[in-house]
């Protein structure tokens, strides 16, 4: 009997639904290792693990049921997903649009289309993963910004710099902050880090608005303070160095310190008064 009702538990859809959803994640996670990018597989490994804890906690009120129309198109964007996989073999935009579109056709092939909204949470911080940072660029020059911020953390620590444009110019070499430097993906990264804080808990109306601000805040102060002392190496005759905060493992040390201060941040700002935001919502 114990062989036979495991049976039927492995037919029943929503073990289907959680193999095809493995396997969904393992692909976009082999994909993204390819990339070379820490930062980007990071954020989507997080993101990805968020998703899944948030559907455990809710998995029993959740309502499974889904008509012929909802199935077919879900399992259609599976083939899209697994069809574009296949030519795949460095970065794609594909790639951050690959987490929304396999949370579409599970929710579709879970819930159908009057289920969607069961996923709200889930589907938002699949979509963030979408956005490309060039659009940040097109909406602000952030190169020039972080360029100008820069400027002013070496000039205020003693150093004689000179800018001109997005270069900075000291007294034994320049550096250039062109968009890969100038921090836009450690904005994106630690915006996720906030939406996925804001849901996850209970905060007042005010800390919505504060909690993203900060976060940008701290990934371009960060970042700024990267490119400053990449600026100094290089006017230290220090390729090496450079090398290393540049490309290497050093650029990911920065994202660990922005994340470690706006985790500092959230606990000490608002997690240790929890309680007192429960209460101002229940008001």
């Amino acid at each position: 009997m114990t062989e036979i009702n495991r049976l039927k538990q492995v037919q029943e859809p929503k073990y289907w639904l959680l193999g095809i959803a493995a396997g969904l994640i393992a692909l976009h996670l082999t994909l993204t290792s390819r990339t070379n990018d820490a930062d980007l597989f990071g954020t989507m490994l997080l993101f990805w693990g968020v998703v899944a804890f948030l559907i455990w906690e809710r998995h029993e009120s959740l309502t499974f049921e889904s008509g012929v129309f909802a199935s077919c198109f879900g399992a259609s964007l599976i083939a899209l997903i697994l069809l574009k996989s296949s030519s795949i073999y460095g970065y794609d935009f594909f790639i951050r649009a690959t987490p929304f579109l396999s949370g579409i056709s599970l929710a579709l092939l879970a819930s159908g289309t009057k289920g969607l909204k069961q996923y709200w949470q889930e589907l938002m911080i699949l979509a963030y993963t979408a956005i490309p940072p060039g659009l940040i660029g097109v909406l602000v020059d952030v190169p020039k910004l972080t360029a100008k911020f820069s400027a002013f953390i070496l000039h205020y620590i003693g150093f004689e710099v000179v800018r001109n444009g997005v270069f900075l110019i000291l007294e034994k070499g320049s550096v250039e902050v062109n968009h890969g430097c100038s921090g836009v993906n450690a904005v994106l990264q630690l915006l996720g880090l906030a939406l996925v804080f804001l849901l996850m808990f209970p905060t007042t109306t005010a800390q919505k608005i504060i909690v993203p601000i900060v976060a940008v805040l701290i990934a371009f102060s960060v970042n700024a303070g990267r490119v400053a002392l990449m600026a100094v190496l290089v006017s230290l005759s220090q390729p090496q160095a450079f090398k290393y905060w540049h490309e290497g493992s050093g650029s990911v040390v920065f994202s660990m310190i922005a994340v470690l201060i706006f985790g500092i941040f959230c606990w000490f700002a608002i997690l240790k008064n929890e309680p007192e935001n429960k209460k101002k919502q229940n008001c």
